[in-house]
């Protein structure tokens, strides 16, 4: 590891072509100087100046290090700057559910950035620790708070290609017989079964997928049809979505968070301007 105060005594040197200008530059003796570039040149492994008695020339070796140099000192000067700064920024955490309208999520974001300028944001896991959460109205802890954000509605989802996708309509029964894919923890799924056990219809559960984003993939695979948030499948040129002509099914985005953390300074002011 070269030291930087070397590295300081040959920029010195290399731009005055004088010891003795560059050691009263530099706020040193002389010898201090000179001792400073022979160490520098034996780290380095050359000579970097050939001496005489108007001054010093620098060599080849002295002309390739010399940018190389000023580079790293200056970069070394902005150090403490840049951490200054990081340490000023307030910091947030903030987990995020999976299969989240990224369009949505993306604007969310552009307000976040809007409402806190300087900000250290981290986005993590949806089971990692955080100041608050980015979830859905009924995943809500009872010691937390919800603060509603945007809503999404459930659509039938077929393929193309699929019969169905050329309905302008279809009504709770006429789903009856249909393959179907179900997400168990989904509210609007069990809506939809329950719907149908009420007239003694059935649909054809066909695959079971824990998140939206793999029934997804199971209808584009031809599995069966679905229900899933508009959100999702917004960029997804290969679904069709037909009307469904039953009770309105959706699903509330919001921000959850802790009562005793509305104290930490970023998410604070986070609250504060969604809340307006």
């Amino acid at each position: 590891m070269i030291d930087l105060r070397l590295l300081r005594f040959f920029i010195a040197i290399f731009e005055e072509k004088n010891i003795t200008a560059a050691a009263n530059r530099c706020h040193v003796s002389q010898p201090s100087l000179s001792a400073g570039l022979r160490q520098l040149e034996q780290e380095l492994g050359g000579e970097l100046f050939s001496r005489g008695k108007k001054g010093v020339t620098p060599l080849d070796n002295a002309h390739y290090l010399y940018p190389l140099a000023v580079k790293l000192v200056e970069e070394a000067k902005q150090l403490p700057s840049l951490f200054q700064a990081k340490a000023a920024k307030q910091k947030l955490r903030i987990a995020v559910m999976p299969d989240l309208s990224q369009f949505r999520l993306a604007l969310f974001l552009k307000q976040v950035q809007q409402l806190i300028p300087h900000l250290d944001l981290e986005l993590v896991d949806y089971q990692s620790p955080a100041d608050c959460r980015l979830t859905l109205d009924s995943l809500k802890f009872s010691e937390e708070i919800f603060l509603p954000l945007w809503e999404e509605d459930y659509v039938l989802c077929v393929p193309k290609e699929h019969s169905l996708a050329q309905a302008e309509k279809i009504t709770p029964a006429q789903l009856n017989g249909y393959d179907f894919i179900e997400c168990p923890p989904c509210e609007a799924h069990q809506q939809t079964i329950g719907l149908l056990a009420c007239d003694n219809m059935s649909l054809n559960l066909v695959a079971k997928a824990e998140s939206k984003s793999l029934v997804m993939s199971l209808v584009l695979a031809g599995f069966g049809i679905s229900f899933l948030p508009d959100g999702l499948i917004e960029d997804e040129p290969r679904l069709a979505q037909v009307a469904f002509d039953g009770p309105r099914m959706f699903r509330r985005i919001g921000l959850c968070y802790p009562s005793h953390q509305t104290s930490q300074p970023a998410l604070a002011r986070l609250i504060s301007g969604l809340a307006q």
